[in-house]
């Protein structure tokens, strides 16, 4: 074998170790499962759900209260979207950092 070839070798044989130690760590760590799955989708989907509907009801009352050219609900709705976006990413963000910090104590 060439030098070449040996370090080609060696770095074939690294990331097979890397792949095996991660199918280990799955197999141990078999508590995150489909259902966390779905169950993070559901709080994603009412983060971004409750400040929507919040903001539409302020719109809806604004609209009443203090009638303009322009939609107050259609407003109160977008921005309810925006924080609810901004709601969920941080959220996921949070998540995603302790998954990543949970990998790399083990």
């Amino acid at each position: 074998m060439q030098p070449n070839e040996d370090k080609e070798a060696a770095d074939f044989s690294k990331k097979v170790g890397e792949k095996a130690q991660r199918k280990l760590k799955a197999l141990h760590n078999d508590n995150r499962g489909i259902w966390m799955g779905l169950g993070m989708m559901g709080i994603v989907g009412w983060a971004v759900v409750v400040p929507t509907l919040l903001g539409a009801l302020f719109g809806v009352w604004l609209d009443k209260a203090y009638p303009e050219t322009f939609s107050w609900t259609l407003s109160g709705l977008i921005i309810g979207l925006f924080v609810g976006c901004i709601i969920a990413w941080n959220w996921i963000n949070k998540e995603h950092k302790e998954i990543n910090q949970n990998n790399d104590d083990e």
